[in-house]
């Protein structure tokens, strides 16, 4: 090898050891033992700029229906469009509630968000589609309804977000 090109390489090499040394970052770090190694910088505090935005959520809220003055109860998530994602779902037969014939049923969601329209409608729970369903129901806002008379039934309701659209399932043991 010709004395020029030792020379360069010796040059590079010095460089990088002069970097190493210096603190500034090379192509390969090596574990610093703490033992023996000074104190670490660390990263200043995010500011409200450079915070992670919470991510949006990644499909419908939880809907839970709930009789007057009764415990709510999550509802089977069926087919629905969230963004840019979705699910095709069967006719489901529903979380199962007890409730009294006439009762005052309401839908809540969670996380809580808007609803721009529901519409709930049932069939006899034997039923595996919605042919021949009833409307309970319609309207804007959370959904709020009657029970139906008494008997089993599934109980669909469906809402349009504004990020989309779901249809949540109970099973009705009305009373």
């Amino acid at each position: 090898m010709p004395v020029r090109a030792m020379t360069w390489a010796a040059v590079v090499l010095a460089a990088v050891a002069a970097c190493v040394g210096s603190g500034t970052p090379s192509s390969t770090p090596t574990p610093a033992d703490p033992s023996t190694s000074a104190p670490q910088a660390t990263a200043p505090p995010a500011t409200a700029s450079q915070a992670t935005p919470i991510p949006p959520t990644v499909g419908p809220p939880v809907g839970r229906l709930a009789a007057e003055g009764g415990d709510p109860v999550s509802g089977q998530l069926g087919t629905y469009v969230w963004r840019d994602a979705g699910s095709d779902s069967p006719w489901l037969p529903g979380a199962p509630v007890t409730v009294g014939a006439g009762e005052p049923l309401t839908v809540s969601f969670d996380p809580a968000i808007g609803v721009a329209s529901w519409r709930a409608r049932l069939v006899p729970a034997d039923a595996d589609a919605p042919v021949g369903a009833t409307l309970l129901g319609q309207g804007v806002g959370d959904p709020a309804f009657q029970a139906p008379e008494a008997g089993s039934w599934t109980v669909e309701v469906h809402v349009v977000f504004d990020a989309g659209d779901a249809s949540y399932f109970w099973r009705l043991e009305v009373t």
